[in-house]
């Protein structure tokens, strides 16, 4: 292990490699001679506080490097949007992007005899920023000695499973997981990674193959989110998957057991599960196949502090919000998360929701985050979040609204029972544990949680799904069938459509019920978009507002034709079959 500030001046092989990227190798030495590039570029820039951004992982390691021996303070943010940058400029003295990076770090020879000393405090401060997740984000202060710490960390805790495996990674660098797991912690371990960001399951199914193709012992470890990981799984051929990467590790909220066990059921391990935060760095980790408890990571000490007076339901003598002392943090004092946990006789921990989603309903103090954990515990639910509705209106009552994604056994459940049945069973396994005037009013079955580029599941996103799309219906559930997709809907009844269709008798218009149905095939199959014709249309029954309507969409990949069958109840409304041209 290389120290994270003496990374630029500890001799090396200067051949080892760093990156890969489709058909190039960059080797240590280019990677030190471009960094020390950056930094001669940067020494004479007026400032200290630089925003960092490339997309590139190889370019955003030379300029995070340079920009630290140059003695400047990086300012990570969570993404490019404008609106970040711009909030950005008012606390920071200039920017370092590819317009610069990009021709720095395509320079050979003459970065080479780059002067620059390349030493680095090794207290160096540089700054990340909350994904917004649940607020605005925020500003959080780091020091390069805390990533030094959490690196070696991870080196004891993996160092001999990973070895030498290329890191393949389907999360963004910009945030502390990715940071540490795909540029810190290879680059001090002298562990090469992939340059690819690999958004699809697909992609990165195919960046492994490809890897094998470069890298002569094609080893491999993948560096994901509990979303994508869930979605990989259903693709062909991942339970012969080869060469077989050496772990998956997942970090951004709980990966579904269901999807663990499939994990575990093919390739023969759970995925590697790090929890933790942008704060506290890493706390703990689970694999699911050996057990749901969370084991602190080497190093770092949990307890469970007292819970203020806020939540009526009563807590174990071992549950209490989490206090975490850790070489990952900026103190060697105890640190006060928002998390509620549960310890057992080992030291391990169960995590029961979080401290700061407290909401109050009819003068009752209810915990959003027990809630989901006791919704989890449904054979039904396989993931869940709660939100608060009804602020968003002055004089509005304020209720709960449930976003849900089922296991197998809950989308049986569904299938069989409906929709209504089946909301009915989750608010009795809630009852158990709530007063029914506090239950959840407002459920929406999705078959994915809304989640961002790391793999977190925004507050804003989860409210969103109980509003009504721009199309205008309102979703209420979606699930896989056999050889297709099936949707259930509300028309509001003040729809726009029904505006003159017809004065005393308003009926939804068939070409409203065409639009709707191609637009939800399309995104089921992004692939399909392109419309050749539509045929076989059939208008049976009429549609008025507030019908809550059904939807089945079947896919005919042989023939590209998806057939489409609206249902109102036991009726039969439209139906039609889309006829389409493959995608460019």
């Amino acid at each position: 292990m290389i120290a994270l500030h003496a990374l630029l001046v500890t001799p090396c092989d200067g051949g080892r490699p760093v990156c890969f990227d489709d058909h190039h190798v960059v080797d240590f030495a280019t990677f030190r001679a471009h960094a020390l590039g950056v930094a001669a570029r940067m020494q004479g820039q007026p400032g200290r506080r630089v925003v960092l951004w490339s997309d590139d992982p190889y370019r955003f390691a030379c300029g995070l490097f340079g920009l630290l021996a140059a003695g400047k303070v990086p300012l990570i943010p969570a993404s490019a949007a404008p609106g970040t940058l711009a909030e950005l400029r008012d606390i920071s003295d200039a920017m370092l992007d590819d317009r610069l990076l990009a021709p720095r770090c395509a320079e050979t020879s003459a970065t080479r005899d780059a002067t620059h000393s390349g030493l680095i405090d090794a207290n160096a401060a540089l700054t990340l920023f909350t994904s917004g997740s649940s607020g605005a984000p925020k500003a959080v202060p780091k020091t390069l000695a805390q990533f030094d710490a959490e690196v070696r960390t991870l080196e004891a805790a993996w160092g001999a499973l990973a070895s030498e495996a290329v890191v393949l990674a389907s999360v963004p660098h910009h945030h502390i997981y990715g940071l540490l797991f795909r540029v810190f912690w290879p680059l001090a371990a002298g562990r090469a990674f992939d340059r690819a960001t690999c958004v699809e399951p697909a992609q990165l199914q195919a960046r492994i193959a490809g890897i094998a193709g470069i890298e002569r012992r094609g080893a491999s470890v993948v560096v994901s989110t509990p979303a994508q990981l869930s979605r990989w799984p259903d693709l062909p051929g991942f339970a012969t998957l080869a060469p077989r990467p050496r772990a998956f590790f997942s970090s951004g909220g709980p990966l579904p057991g269901e999807t663990a066990q499939r994990y575990a059921a093919a390739l023969g391990a759970a995925p590697l599960e790090i929890y933790g935060s942008t704060e506290t760095g890493g706390i703990a980790w689970r694999r699911q196949s050996e057990g749901d408890a969370w084991t602190p990571l080497p190093g770092v000490a949990v307890r469970a502090g007292e819970i203020a007076d806020t939540v009526d339901t009563p807590e174990a003598p071992s549950a209490g919000g989490l206090e975490v002392r850790s070489p990952h943090l900026v103190h060697a004092d105890w640190h006060r998360t928002d998390d509620q946990v549960e310890f057992d006789a080992q030291g391990r921990f169960r995590l029961r929701g979080r401290l700061d989603r407290v909401v109050k309903l009819d003068g009752k103090r209810i915990s959003l985050g027990e809630m989901e954990s006791r919704l989890l515990l449904h054979p039904g639910v396989a993931e869940v979040r709660t939100v608060p509705l009804g602020r968003e209106r002055a004089g509005a009552r304020e209720r709960i609204g449930a976003l849900v994604v089922l296991s197998a056994a809950g989308r049986e459940a569904l299938r069989r029972d409906g929709r209504v049945v089946l909301l009915k069973a989750l608010r009795r396994h809630l009852a158990n544990w709530f007063d029914a005037v506090v239950l959840p009013r407002h459920w929406r079955i999705l078959r994915a949680l809304p989640v961002d580029a790391r793999g977190k599941v925004p507050a804003q996103a989860v409210a969103r799904a109980f509003m009504a799309r721009e199309e205008g219906f309102e979703l209420l559930a979606e699930w896989d069938e056999a050889n297709g997709r099936a949707f259930e809907l509300r028309v509001p009844p003040a729809l726009a459509h029904f505006a003159g269709h017809f004065p005393g008798l308003p009926i939804l218009p068939g070409v409203v019920q065409v639009d709707w149905a191609m637009r939800l095939a399309g995104e089921w199959l992004p692939h399909a978009r392109v419309l050749a014709s539509v045929e076989q249309l059939k208008f049976l029954a009429p549609v008025p507002p507030g019908a809550l309507l059904g939807l089945a969409l079947t896919h005919d990949a042989a023939r590209r034709r998806v057939t489409f069958a609206w249902r109102l109840g036991a009726r039969d409304c439209a139906s039609g079959v889309f006829v389409y041209r493959e995608a460019a």
